[in-house]
């Protein structure tokens, strides 16, 4: 019997309980380095967002709020919302502790309307959010509802069309493993470990994935309201993402080792809310 969406929600919120603990103390996250100091955005968000300083932003499934932080030191008055009760509780004490201002608010995307009451200059999100949400028609709208007359939503994200890749291919040749194309339903997957920490052991190791192409994406935004600015693909991407087959360069980001600049790996999408 397939499971029901509460017990796909309760399977992925545990997973994500535990693997918030698990980045509190992994390397690549360093949450002591963020608090002396540390930016973890990246370029490409950096200079495709622009300035946000005195701006209100909404980071939707945000983590422990690394990210979400991050534009604060930038100038923005900050909220992050996520469904981990782990991962916000972690946000919090890091905000806390580096002294950054910023309020954090635990709740499911689709609840938020319960939660958040009022409207922002910029709705963010980036790198691996795509995958968790079920139904991006209604996320779509929640977007355009969260956004102020003129203000813009900004995401940065891997592509879905690399997922498709067999990343455990024990050579660097592209093998096409999972389809493009999927029916709505979720992607049962079961393993140990997580994107930052592979070796970690998890002890909620079920999980569940949504597929949602690049055109399903755009269309849902652009039927919401919201004007697309732009839209762009990149050739290279940030770590955890077809790791056997990727190496990284010297510009800091991960390439294919024998199909650099072949393959979409990564884009990002501005859309505004007309005025």
């Amino acid at each position: 019997m397939a499971p029901s969406a509460d017990e796909i929600k309760q399977a992925n919120v545990a997973l994500w309980n535990e693997w918030a603990m698990i980045h509190e103390r992994s390397a690549v996250y360093d949450v002591p380095g963020f608090i002396q100091g540390k930016s973890s955005l990246h370029a490409i968000e950096i200079e495709e967002v622009g300035v946000v300083s005195g701006r209100s932003l909404l980071h939707m499934q945000c983590h422990i709020g690394l990210d979400t932080l991050s534009w604060a030191r930038l100038g923005a008055n900050v909220t992050g919302v996520d469904y981990s009760p782990a991962a916000i509780s972690i946000a919090s004490r890091v905000s806390a502790e580096a002294n950054i201002p910023a309020d954090f608010v635990c709740s499911d995307v689709y609840d938020m309307p319960y939660h958040v009451n009022r409207t922002f200059d910029i709705v963010f999100t980036s790198y691996g959010a795509i995958p968790w949400l079920r139904d991006i028609k209604r996320w779509a709208g929640l977007i355009a509802k969260y956004l102020r007359p003129g203000g813009f939503f900004y995401m940065v994200e891997l592509h879905p069309f690399a997922a498709v890749f067999d990343s455990d291919s024990p050579t660097p040749e592209l093998r096409v493993r999972d389809p493009y194309f999927q029916a709505g339903e979720p992607v049962r997957w079961e393993g140990d470990g997580t994107y930052a920490e592979p070796q970690a052991h998890v002890n909620q190791r079920e999980h569940y994935e949504w597929t949602h192409t690049l055109g399903e994406i755009v269309t849902e935004l652009s039927g919401a309201g919201l004007d697309i600015e732009f839209l762009h693909e990149f050739p290279y991407c940030i770590e955890g993402m077809l790791t056997n087959l990727m190496e990284r360069s010297d510009d800091g980001w991960h390439r294919l080792k024998n199909h650099d600049g072949f393959v979409p790996l990564m884009f990002s999408i501005k859309a505004v809310k007309p005025r």
